[in-house]
C-alpha cells in the first residue's frame, strides 16, 4: 500500500446544460469526510455563480452558501455531484440546490443567500421636491436591486433636467416614480411628422412622464387632447 503521505486529490469541475454541475472527485481516505463537505460547498457556489451570471446580466452577484453540516455523511461520488436549482428558487434572494450522485441515488439539499448589486443612479445629497437634477445632485452607486421597486437609471447624463417630485434622501436611488420630464401643467412643444414635414405647436401636459412615455398633451391651439410620446423636459412627439 502506498504511504498516505503521497496520496495526492485532485478535483475536476465540469459544467452541464440546464445549470446541472458535476464535480468529479478521488480522495485520500484521511481526508474523505472533511474534503467531501468542502468538495459539495465549493461545487454549490460554483453552480449559482454560473446559473445565475445567465439569469442576471449586468448585475454583480455575491453567493454566501450555508455549509453543509459535518455530521451528515457524504459517500464517494465517481461520476461527479451534480447541483439543480429551479428558475424559480434562482430568482429568490434565498435559493434552495439539490446536490446528488447518481452512482448511489444520494442526495440533500443546501442553501445560499444570493445577494445581486448594480451600479445605478443616486442622489448626492438631499433633494427637495421641485428640484431639476444636475451633475452636481447625481452621482453612481452599487444598490442591492432588491431595494428596487421602481426603474432605475443607470446613466448620469439622461436624467439631467428631469424635476424631482418629492423630497428623497442622501445616497437614495432615483427611481421612475420620484421625477418627471414633463409634470403636469408643464408649457412644452407637441411635434409632429408627416411626409418629410414637422409641425410643431404648443401644448400643456396632462400626465407626468419620463423620456420614452406616452401621455396626454392638451393642444393649446384646438383645445383638443392628443396621445404624445414624452422626447426630453421641452417636447413631446405625436406619431401620426
Amino acid at each position: 500500500m502506498k504511504n498516505l503521505k503521497n496520496v495526492k486529490s485532485w478535483l475536476t469541475g465540469v459544467r452541464l446544460p440546464l445549470f446541472t454541475v458535476v464535480v468529479t472527485v478521488a480522495l485520500a481516505p484521511y481526508s474523505y469526510a472533511e474534503t467531501m463537505h468542502d468538495v459539495v460547498n465549493k461545487g454549490a457556489e460554483e453552480y449559482l455563480l454560473s446559473a445565475l451570471s445567465i439569469h442576471d446580466e449586468n448585475t454583480d452577484i455575491a453567493v454566501s452558501i450555508a455549509e453543509v453540516d459535518e455530521r451528515i455523511n457524504i459517500p464517494q461520488c465517481p461520476t461527479g455531484f451534480q447541483f439543480h436549482a429551479s428558475d424559480e428558487s434562482l430568482n429568490q434572494s434565498y435559493v434552495s440546490v439539490r446536490v446528488s450522485c447518481t452512482n448511489n441515488d444520494w442526495y440533500l439539499f443546501t442553501s445560499a443567500q444570493v445577494t445581486r448589486t448594480k451600479e445605478i443612479v443616486v442622489t448626492s445629497g438631499a433633494v427637495s421636491p421641485g428640484t431639476v437634477l444636475s451633475a452636481s445632485n447625481l452621482t453612481l452607486a452599487s444598490v442591492d436591486i432588491k431595494r428596487l421597486r421602481y426603474s432605475a437609471f443607470t446613466d448620469v447624463d439622461a436624467l439631467i433636467g428631469a424635476r424631482m417630485k418629492r423630497r428623497i434622501v442622501d445616497g437614495q436611488a432615483v427611481q421612475s416614480n420620484m421625477l418627471c420630464f414633463v409634470c403636469k401643467g408643464d408649457r412644452i412643444t407637441i411635434r409632429a411628422s408627416l411626409g418629410g414635414m414637422a409641425v410643431k405647436t404648443s401644448g400643456i401636459a396632462q400626465q407626468d412622464g419620463v423620456i420614452g412615455d406616452t401621455i396626454k398633451v392638451l393642444n393649446a391651439s384646438s383645445q383638443k387632447p392628443v396621445i404624445a410620446e414624452v422626447a426630453s423636459a421641452q417636447e413631446v412627439v405625436v406619431h401620426l
